[in-house]
This record gives C-alpha cells, sequence and structure tokens, in this order.
C-alpha cells in the first residue's frame, strides 16, 4: 500500500497534511499519536470513508484507489477487515449470527455461512461460545467477535482501530497474541493506539502522527510522540 502526498480536509480544517507511507504486504504497524493527531483519519481514508487528495496505490491492481468505481471500491474494502473499539456487534443476535450476518449483507448462501462461520470463530477461540448472545459474554471475548467478523471474508489487511483500548491487560494481551498469530499467517496489520506498554513490548514498526503529519517512523520502535 503506497501512500502519496495525502492531505484530508473537513471543510476549513486540514487533518491530513502531505503525509507519504509505504506499508508493505505482511507488515506489522502500529499508528500511534495523540487526540486529533490524524491517526484514526488515516485508517478511515484507507478503508475508504474519506477520499482525500492525493493517491494510495496497491501492488498488482494498478491506478489510484480513491478513482475506484462503486464495484471496484466494494472489492477493495472486502480485502480489508476492521476491528473497532466500540464493537459495532448487534446485541440482539448470537455469536455465529453476528458473524453470520457479515457473509449475508454481501450474499453469500446458507451452506458457505455454516462452513465459513466455524472457521473464524476457531480462530479466535470462541467455537465454544457459538450460541451464546453478546450480552454473556466478557470483554475481550466480545472484543475476539469482532476480530472474527473482521476476518470472515479472509482479508489480506486487518485493521484495529484501538482494539484493546477497552480491556483489561490479560484481555488486551489475548487480542495481541491474535493478531499477531494472523500476522505470521501472512496478513499485513495495521493497528491505532494509545497502550505504550504495548508497543513497546512488541517492537513492531512505529507510525507517529502529530498535527496531521508522520513525524516518525521506526522500525522496532517503541512508543514515542516526540518530533
Amino acid at each position: 500500500m503506497r501512500f502519496e502526498g495525502i492531505t484530508l480536509a473537513y471543510g476549513h480544517k486540514t487533518i491530513l497534511r502531505n503525509v507519504s507511507v509505504v506499508i508493505e504486504p505482511g507488515e506489522f504497524v502500529f499508528l500511534i499519536g495523540g487526540s486529533g493527531s490524524g491517526k484514526t483519519s488515516f485508517i478511515r481514508m484507507l478503508i475508504g470513508d474519506f477520499p482525500p487528495k492525493g493517491g494510495m496505490f496497491i501492488d498488482n491492481q494498478g491506478g489510484n484507489v480513491y478513482s475506484y468505481r462503486s464495484r471496484a471500491m466494494a472489492r477493495y474494502r472486502r480485502n480489508i477487515g476492521v476491528i473497532f473499539q466500540d464493537f459495532k456487534l448487534l446485541k440482539s443476535k448470537t455469536v455465529y449470527e453476528n458473524v453470520a450476518f457479515a457473509m449475508e449483507v454481501s450474499g453469500y448462501d446458507d451452506l458457505h455461512i455454516s462452513a465459513r462461520v466455524p472457521e473464524v470463530l476457531s480462530q479466535v477461540w470462541l467455537l465454544s461460545k457459538t450460541h451464546q448472545f453478546i450480552h454473556e459474554l466478557s470483554g475481550g471475548e466480545v472484543q475476539r467477535v469482532a476480530i472474527a467478523r473482521a476476518l470472515i471474508h479472509d482479508p489480506d489487511v486487518i485493521i484495529g482501530d484501538e482494539p484493546t483500548g477497552n480491556l483489561d491487560p490479560k484481555n488486551s494481551a489475548e487480542i495481541m497474541k491474535i493478531l499477531t498469530e494472523l500476522h505470521e499467517s501472512g496478513k499485513t496489520v495495521i493497528v491505532a493506539t494509545h497502550d505504550s506498554a504495548m508497543v513497546d513490548r512488541m517492537k513492531k514498526r512505529v507510525i507517529a502522527f502529530d498535527e496531521g503529519q508522520v513525524v516518525s517512523d521506526e522500525r522496532g520502535g517503541g512508543y514515542s510522540l516526540a518530533k
């Protein structure tokens, strides 16, 4: 994923300023920065919510992603699994139904759904919770349901927007173990976080944002917002 001269503005306020970054296939990258630094806007831009000025280019696909028509953009988005801090799950549905819903809206039949859902629940250690409702789960289990839903289309890229922000240290460690396993299986993993201890411990690539700009980009780095 190659970002060239990305600039994003809301009205008269510039959120991202001339951001140029390359994220290679199979990398594990942390995005850090204070509130309003631009990291969350970078994620939303990455998943196609906001088309900025500038370009994003994907290896072997050609062309600027932001020039894609609706069908091509839908294919692009399906190759990205997003894990949100607030889960965005349906509380009236079971674990199975929440994960299956992501396939139902894409038009898959029941046979494909019944085969795929147990596979992804096994990946996040939740097969035994298949028929439980969301309110019956711990916070860590709920986040693992969100990860399972993000995996349902077997995307190449996994994005976590503060995926451990509402969790205690034990559950946070479990979530990061799952993300590490996904990375080791070949997925590109991009995580926005304020968890300095986790970033320091994992020693992955760290891209720091401040005032809408990339102020540092270190491989094997720690959590530092210093310019």
